[in-house]
């Protein structure tokens, strides 16, 4: 017969519920052999015989085995494990032998031995027993074997899990993992129902196995725990049980035991959080550090290739992989089998979206499978690869080895003269990109460019003057492709920035109306339109421009007047009048508008990428 524990959710006590009544407050210093102290406020005293191993303690709510032997003030035993050889197993909270020695046991640690005295209240009170007199204090000698941790997964009682053995310290896995568990389960009477033997299945958590309560303990665990669990129908088969062919079929309403082990998992990462570019890691990498944008890839055989074009921090990685398609066939092999490895820059195009994602999140000596949808694969176009011809729509998996890789240098970690010569570079990248109308690409080295020289509280003289020039001329740059990227709100947070520190710089005044426009803040680009105008009264561009606000306005003015005529129907006959007046114009300088918008995007700030090319 399978022996079911009786839980009572009470005894099963929270971690983060504060500290128990009686427990030694972590605070205190530890006993010494030989030393006595009062737990908590209760009278319970503690007295320490022998030294436990390790740091750990039981719980509320766990079986716990203890050897014991009870005495009276008078020194007679009345009761005794010892002299049996026998361990009693008890449930920490229950007082299955005096409700006071369960908040004793509780500040035990392995192998330790204790002697505790217990005030009547918390012994056997006003009435004694059989050889305790009432009120009587009483000393127990506790000796702590072992204990089994009693855990209630889902706080209900419905699943009940004793961790006969603990795992590792990796773990628990996640929705997305592989897990691969070895599990007997049976009925209340012993019959087994199912059984994976020793070499145990694997599934991924997300797609569920045998009942709901196997995958919800699974959750729970790590690498290496061994587990028991005691399900309720709830969790297992409910009112509607199992059948099968091969293994006794699960009445309704079962109850189950279930042995199980968390034999191993690999983690699978959500690399692009829509489920389209996923990770499974097949071996672990070393340490937390992983590759990160402008790193060069090749392979350990060969020799190092270092990107240092310019200082400009770029890297070089150690990159293995073979491209399969879902059927298997093999259509790509980079540094395997003597092919020579893919050399590539990240994030800048040379591979396909998602392996290029992917490796970015690699460690060091990584072995990882990459499954890519076609939305960052090669998309919908049917593509001819060194071995094989990739269909259109394919979803392709790739197997890939991190090497090795070297992080490029941190802004802090240059030299002043490095960092200009950096930034400058990064800047001259952007600037390719946006003529080639790359314009994500390029806000992002305008970005980083702007981070190498983006403190200059410790330059002086020439190099302060080019610091202050390449900022600007990022952020103007940067500004601009915000434009061409309709996103507004970045562009006047980057002209804003110039305007900090350059309160008249037209480029910037121009750009920032540019986006107030965008945004339908019209008073906001009056001011600013303003401003250039006065800055520079002959510049064509901000004519262009304040014939385009015109137009807006004279719009907005013309939707509040059919407002106010919907609003106020005794007045139609002024507000179509107003309205008349207003769109006087419009049709001339609507081209116009059209035209100052793309001449104010059309280009970066060239003055400024000269004078850092001089640099």
């Amino acid at each position: 017969m399978v022996e079911f524990s009786k839980v009572n959710l009470k005894d099963i006590e929270e971690d983060d519920e504060g500290e128990e009544e009686g427990e030694e407050v972590e605070s205190a210093p530890p006993l010494k052999v030989g030393e006595e102290r009062e737990i908590g406020s209760n009278g319970l005293k503690k007295k320490l015989m022998k030294r436990g191993l390790n740091w750990e303690t039981p719980q509320f709510g766990d079986e716990v085995t203890v050897h014991y032997v009870g005495s009276l003030s008078d020194g007679s035993i009345f009761i005794s494990t010892r002299a049996s050889n026998e361990p009693f197993t008890l449930k920490l909270g229950r007082g299955d032998i005096v409700i006071g020695l369960d908040h004793g046991i509780v500040t035990m640690r392995r192998g330790e031995v204790a002697l505790f005295t217990l005030p009547p209240e918390l012994a056997y009170g006003a009435s004694g027993r059989a050889g305790i007199p009432p009120n009587a204090v009483v000393q127990l000698e506790v000796e702590l074997l072992s204990w089994i941790t009693v855990v209630d997964v889902c706080k209900d009682g419905g699943i009940i899990k004793k961790i006969l053995e603990n795992g590792e310290q990796i773990g628990p896995p996640g929705d997305l993992d592989e897990v691969r568990v070895n599990y007997k389960a049976m009925l209340v009477d012993g019959t087994i129902v199912a059984d994976t033997r020793d070499e145990g299945v694997e599934f991924y958590i997300k797609d569920g196995h045998f009942c709901p309560a196997l995958v919800k303990a699974i959750k729970t665990m790590k690498k290496g725990e061994r587990v028991n669990l005691v399900v309720q129908p709830q969790y297992g088969f409910g009112e509607v049980g199992k059948k099968s062919n091969e293994l006794p079929s699960i009445p309704p309403k079962s109850t189950l035991s279930i042995s199980a082990e968390l034999l191993s998992f690999k983690r699978v990462i959500d690399i692009t959080g829509d489920l389209k570019v996923k990770k499974k890691v097949l071996r672990e990498g070393e340490g937390t550090v992983t590759a990160n944008e402008g790193a060069a890839v090749t392979d350990r055989n060969y020799l190092w290739i270092t990107k240092c074009r310019c200082n400009s921090g770029s890297v070089s990685l150690l990159v293995r992989y073979k491209a399969m398609l879902e059927d298997g066939t093999v259509f790509e092999r980079k540094g395997i089998d003597g092919e020579q490895p893919l050399e590539f820059i990240t994030d800048e195009e040379q591979t396909i979206v998602g392996l290029d994602r992917a490796v970015s999140t690699m460690k060091k000596n990584e072995y990882a499978l990459v499954t890519i949808s076609p939305e960052y694969g090669f998309g919908s176009t049917e593509v001819k690869q060194d071995l094989a011809v990739v269909p259109p729509s394919s979803t392709i998996l790739y197997e890939v080895e991190m090497l090795d890789f070297v992080r490029e240098k941190a802004p802090w970690e240059m030299s002043n003269a490095e960092r200009i010569e950096a930034a400058a570079w990064k800047k001259e990248e952007g600037n390719q990109l946006f003529k080639n109308g790359k314009y994500q690409r390029a806000a992002k080295k305008y970005d980083k460019a702007a981070d190498y020289v983006g403190e200059d509280g410790y330059l002086t003289g020439d190099d302060e003057k080019v610091v202050k020039s390449l900022r600007v001329s990022c952020w103007l740059n940067g500004a601009a492709c915000s434009l061409k990227l309709n996103n507004f709100g970045e562009a006047i947070n980057l002209c804003s920035k110039i305007l900090d520190v350059e309160s008249c710089n037209v480029k910037a005044l121009y750009r920032r109306a540019q986006a107030y426009m965008g945004i339908s803040e019209l008073h906001s680009a009056e001011m600013d339109i303003k401003r250039a105008s006065e800055a520079d009264p002959h510049n064509r561009e901000i004519k262009l421009i304040q014939k385009s606000l015109k137009q807006l306005q004279a719009e907005s003015n013309r939707r509040d007047a059919k407002l106010y005529k919907a609003m106020f129907p005794s007045t139609s006959k002024d507000a179509s009048t107003a309205a008349k007046r207003l769109k006087t114009g419009e049709d001339d300088t609507r081209d116009e508008y059209v035209s100052a918008m793309e001449a104010g995007n059309a280009s970066v700030d060239q003055a400024a990428s000269d004078t850092t090319a001089k640099t």
